[in-house]
This record gives C-alpha cells, sequence and structure tokens, in this order.
C-alpha cells in the first residue's frame, strides 16, 4: 500500500475516534451500539494504517480497541434483543 494512502487512512481512523469521543460527551444518553462501531471502524483504519507505519505499541492498543469496541458491540446488541447477561 501507499504510505500516503496508509497516512490518509489512519488520520479517518484517527477522527472517527474523536468523533466518538466527542458524541460520548455532548449527549445525554449514548448509543452503545453507534459508540462501539464507530470505534471498532477508528481501530480498524488504524491498524490498516500500522500495516504500513508499524508500531508494536500503537499495534496492541489498537488490537486492545477493536476488542473492546467488538465486546460493547456484542453486548449492546444483546441488549437490544433483550437478551444482556
Amino acid at each position: 500500500m501507499n504510505p500516503l494512502l496508509a497516512n490518509v487512512i489512519g488520520v479517518i481512523g484517527s477522527v472517527l475516534f474523536m468523533g466518538a469521543f466527542v458524541y460520548a460527551n455532548r449527549v445525554e444518553q449514548i448509543d452503545k451500539l453507534l459508540f462501539n462501531a464507530v470505534n471498532l471502524v477508528g481501530a480498524v483504519l488504524l491498524l490498516i494504517s500500522l500495516s504500513v507505519h508499524f508500531n508494536l505499541a500503537a499495534v496492541v492498543l489498537e488490537t486492545a480497541w477493536a476488542l473492546i469496541a467488538l465486546a460493547g458491540i456484542v453486548k449492546a446488541l444483546r441488549e437490544r434483543r433483550g437478551t444482556a447477561k
């Protein structure tokens, strides 16, 4: 992948993270599915960028962030279906 494209993808991921954080701090009631979905997409985009501009610490962080967001999506979907544990 072109390094410039990797940077653009990474910046989009970062903007998504910031947008989700702003959203979470501005609304009275957070939509957990939306919040976690945006965070998951942001993490995936940053991991794509990191495949070109590798940084182990950032890969560990983004992988953890993606897994946490994925768990949040599962929980939010269960809550919407009324099967939350």
